[in-house]
């Protein structure tokens, strides 16, 4: 099989990308080894309301997020944060209305980031895309990139001008090999590249109604004895189910280990943060992102405890010279990390592609 531009990868970065691409009418194939397409964004779909599991936010300044609701119809609306803050001792004592609303300000999208992922899937021909489907082997010869596929464990061959890896560089350096190999300055930057937020665990609590709200608390709370340490209001825009999400502080080979006793102490805490009506949510849900080597390697299992500096690192950028690209939201130079750095990610690479597609005419 033939492709001008093959994208490994089909969360926001990757999608945005091949969205570009089908709109100048390039060539084009997407993978990716999930059955879904979005990466780490996931949503939990309940009574036609969606939660997110992975990220959720974006700010003003971040103006492609905006443009791209603004293009689909999605509504925008502020992340709730009327009411007290709750907070928790190392103790487990709760006082009431200390501290401050630190997500207040920020936008979410009505019907979860899921919806943009949904909106630009739409976009695409069904027959551009591939899920099940991973990235084994890059062989860079003369004029083209020979690329080897596992499909449902079938191997495939693509051949392509221009590969994208629209994966975390982590993932890249543990799951695919290079004919001929890279160098080890590159491969020790594709390792230092920390994947955001991948070492992370959400918990997701649904409720037919918004106790918290009732209470005049805003949903809001931080924890120092856990196994939550960090808590907001999750609700859609207008109606419910209502919910409540938490980060969860408790190491990734501990929450593997005691999955059933962290959900347990989970009620616990939201009782005792909330409670006693918070103690029987309808749904209770544990999204532990660690648990995938497609999106965390054993090197993201230390959470990362600040935002790291992002860009493409230099000893990576020279691989443009032989097609090969990388498109995550950890190589933006403004916004890595971010929903909007994938974004921004999607955009470099397109105008990379465009000039090597110009070099050639």
């Amino acid at each position: 099989m033939d492709t001008d531009v093959l994208v490994v990868g089909g969360g926001l970065s990757g999608l945005a990308l091949a969205d570009r691409l089908a709109q100048q009418g390039t060539d084009f194939l997407l993978v990716d080894t999930q059955d879904r397409l979005g990466g780490r964004i996931a949503t939990l779909e309940v009574d036609g309301a969606a939660f997110d599991l992975g990220p959720t936010w974006f700010w003003p300044g971040q103006p492609r997020l905006a443009a791209q609701a603004e293009r689909f119809g999605i509504p925008v609306f502020e992340q709730y944060a009327a009411g007290d803050l709750m907070y928790q001792d190392q103790t487990g004592a709760v006082q009431r209305g200390r501290g401050y609303a630190s997500m207040a300000g920020s936008y979410r999208l009505a019907g979860g980031v899921g919806a943009l992922i949904d909106a630009l899937a739409g976009t695409l021909d069904s027959a551009r895309v591939m899920t099940h489907t991973a990235l084994v082997s890059v062989q860079t010869q003369p004029g083209a990139l020979t690329a080897t596929l596992t499909q449902s464990g079938a191997p495939r061959t693509v051949t392509a001008r221009q590969i994208v890896l629209a994966v975390p560089p982590r993932v890249v350096a543990d799951t695919v090999r290079f004919e001929p190999a890279l160098t080890d300055e590159q491969l020790q930057a594709l390792a230092a590249v920390p994947t955001w937020m991948a070492g992370q665990a959400k918990v997701v609590a649904v409720y037919d109604a918004p106790h918290w709200r009732d209470a005049g608390l805003s949903g809001d709370a931080m924890s120092h004895r856990g196994p939550l340490v960090e808590i907001h209001d999750a609700s859609p825009m207008a109606g419910g189910p209502f919910a409540l999400f938490g980060f969860v502080g408790v190491p990734a080979d501990a929450r593997a280990a005691h999955r059933e006793e962290l959900l347990q102490l989970t009620r616990a805490q939201l009782v005792a943060l909330f409670g006693p009506e918070l103690g029987e949510p309808r749904e209770l849900v544990l999204q532990d992102w660690a648990t995938r080597p497609d999106i965390a390697t054993p090197l993201d299992r230390t959470t990362v405890r600040q935002h790291p500096r992002y860009g493409l690192p230099t000893p990576l950028s020279a691989l443009a010279t032989q097609g090969i690209h990388f498109g995550s939201t950890e190589t933006a130079h403004d916004f890595g990390g971010f929903l909007e750095g994938a974004l921004e990610a999607a955009e470099a690479v397109a105008a990379q592609l465009a000039r090597a597609a110009h070099a050639r005419a």
